[in-house]
């Protein structure tokens, strides 16, 4: 019998933590799809990448998760490396794709044990079924699963290694708000057992209930990271009144924004779609004063509303685009 190989040389270490890399980049052609990412994970973290679609996101996942090649950059999970520890990081994540494929004519219960014969150990099967909520379809074929199920099914073929990381690649993504809340009660149990989480996702809401950190990702490039609430905070405005003008009442002057923005306790002004935000920092003085401002000019609202900021506002603020356009 021949003798195994001698084991290679650990490369250096990055540094502690559950995952780390150092200038990534990956092209397409022409394309840079990631520009020299850095990131640092903390065990036991739940960090969201947050962006647009064709931000990034994606890609970087990938290459950490050991699917796809770097051009560029090093990266280091759980202090171990793809090139020289592949199989033992195997054993140690989980990995839920934004696309699964399952095969229809298996059950529940025969998927999920089909996933955790991968593994040397993991969790009971029983167990992932009662962690998902899907005890009663645990004989179910897999095509007879609602969009949701199915998506909870795909989370536990994830988890029943017994990983000590997950990434969820837009776990949630055209699920109802109820099977939404669902997802996201998988993952905070998961994290109560001190399991580390990335996550990658464009729905704000998502990113601020379930991150302890978040990254802003834009063309290949975090341009932002914290805590979602630090960053919302580094607006220096916590309200956005949002309020459109009756046309047939009078026309918006040519200085609109300029006028708005020096209003007391605003911050910033933009219009989009024929509707105007108005970033503030004190709720109580900047709607009065827009009120007394279009009684002073002769002009109404058709509409008015306010809203607590979010990340979306941070997002807008640094590139002047949405999270959601690609």
């Amino acid at each position: 019998m021949s003798r195994p190989p001698s084991p290679r040389p650990a490369a250096a270490s990055l540094g502690g933590g559950a995952i780390r890399c150092r200038g990534l980049v990956k092209r397409y052609g022409e394309v840079v799809a990631v520009a020299g990412l850095d990131l640092d994970i903390a065990p036991g973290e739940c960090f969201g990448l947050l962006g647009p679609n064709g931000a990034g996101k994606t890609t970087t996942i990938e290459i950490l998760e050991g699917l796809l090649e770097p051009d560029a950059g090093e990266v280091e999970i759980l202090g171990r490396r793809w090139a020289t520890d592949r199989a033992s990081l195997r054993q140690r994540l989980g990995i839920h794709l934004q696309e699964s494929q399952f095969d229809d004519r298996l059950s529940v219960r025969e998927t999920l044990d089909l996933f955790r014969s991968f593994y040397p150990a993991g969790q009971p099967v029983d167990d992932v079924l009662a962690l998902l909520g899907l005890e009663g379809k645990a004989s179910s074929w897999v095509s007879r699963l609602s969009g949701g199920q199915r998506q909870r099914m795909a989370i536990g073929c994830a988890l029943v290694g017994k990983p000590d990381v997950l990434f969820l690649d837009e776990p949630t993504t055209g699920l109802d708000p109820q099977a939404r809340r669902q997802v996201w009660e998988i993952v905070d149990a998961f994290r109560g057992r001190g399991g580390t989480v990335l996550l990658t996702t464009h729905y704000m809401d998502e990113a601020e209930v379930l991150s302890d950190r978040v990254a802003i990702v834009d063309s290949g490039r975090i341009i932002a990271c914290g805590p979602p609430r630090e960053l919302v905070s580094s607006l220096g405005a916590g309200h956005v009144i949002g309020f459109a003008l009756d046309p047939a009442a009078a026309s918006e002057p040519p200085d609109f924004g300029s006028r708005l923005e020096a209003l007391p306790g605003a911050r910033s002004a933009r219009r989009e779609a024929g509707e105007w935000s108005l970033t503030a920092a004190s709720l109580h003085v900047a709607m009065p004063a827009l009120l007394r401002l279009a009684a002073d000019d002769g002009w109404s609202l058709s509409s008015l509303r306010t809203r607590t900021a979010t990340l979306e506002d941070v997002f807008v603020t640094l590139t002047g685009r949405h999270l959601r356009d690609g």
